[in-house]
């Protein structure tokens, strides 16, 4: 039985990051401009001090400046609003990380809006919503971004395609269909409410899962032949009583029926983290240029 082709996120983000770091040691050299990244984490969230710790040493690793801020987990919005602020205010500052989620006494509405949008290198300013809503050139969030590098990967030329997006979140959901409309796709984005959501996932070339359900989508759903990017990451109980990580793709049916499938893990998560060093190099050329 045919197996699809399993998609290797982490040699396609490591190929990326060789190029962000050629890219900056050329900034370096031409401009004498270092990138710098600046991650800001608010508590102690396990899984946040986790994703912060990779992303620093990721920005490290490709020749630029990291600054790290840590506030107390019960920090007030206005003191993180006046750390925005200086940060937006520093030249040696060219992108901002604000590590979500935050606590409960802080309105991340609020925060996304405080960021200056040309240092917005999560892409959730509504200005960079809007741009990229609107086809113009913005910081595009991460996750999506490398979903599309992923698909691209495996067929170079997305035009045309039928691409089914699960989830309508404004973290993946909604900027992965707009950045597929973009590559002139047809698109529909499916969601809880959706009538008889395997019927819409079975007409689709390309499928991005990224609903938070552990192995919801199954191999019965997937068209032969097409292309599944799986943007979710769940522990579950294994075999063996000890906990496994899988995706919102059944994996195992999946790579009997798709084309290409992303693994989880080693698939979409080290793309996320490549393309926050990529948003961060051309917010970096973008200042040197303003």
């Amino acid at each position: 039985m045919p197996r699809a082709l399993i998609i290797n996120g982490k040699t396609i983000a490591e190929a990326l990051r060789q190029e962000v770091a050629t890219g900056a040691a050329d900034l370096r050299r031409t401009r004498g401009i270092v990138p710098g990244l600046a991650v800001v984490l608010v508590g102690e969230d396990p899984a946040s001090q986790v994703y912060v710790r990779t992303k620093v040493k990721a920005t490290r690793d490709v020749g630029m400046v990291s600054f790290e801020h840590k506030l107390p987990a019960d920090a007030p919005e206005a003191g993180l609003l006046t750390l925005i602020a200086e940060l937006n205010a520093r030249q040696d500052v060219h992108g901002i990380l604000v590590q979500l989620p935050l606590p409960s006494q802080i309105d991340t509405r609020h925060v996304i809006e405080a960021l200056d949008p040309t240092k917005d290198v999560d892409g959730f300013h509504p200005i960079n919503i809007g741009r990229l809503a609107s086809g113009a050139h913005a910081l595009a969030p991460c996750t999506p971004a490398g979903c599309v590098i992923l698909a691209k990967s495996v067929r170079s030329d997305l035009a045309g395609l039928e691409a089914v997006v699960i989830g309508r979140s404004n973290i993946v959901g909604k900027p992965m269909a707009q950045l597929l409309l973009n590559e002139n796709c047809t698109v529909t984005v499916a969601h809880s409410r959706t009538r008889d959501l395997p019927a819409v996932v079975r007409r689709a070339d390309l499928v991005v899962a990224a609903v938070g359900r552990a192995e919801m989508v199954r191999g019965d759903w997937i068209k032969a032949g097409a292309t599944v990017i799986d943007v979710g990451i769940q522990r579950v109980p294994g075999p063996d009583g000890r906990s496994r990580l899988v995706g919102d793709v059944a994996f195992a049916e999946a790579i009997k029926v798709a084309g290409a499938v992303t693994p989880v893990p080693g698939g979409v998560g080290p793309m996320t983290v490549a393309c926050l060093l990529k948003n961060t190099l051309e917010a970096a050329k973008a200042g040197a240029k303003a």
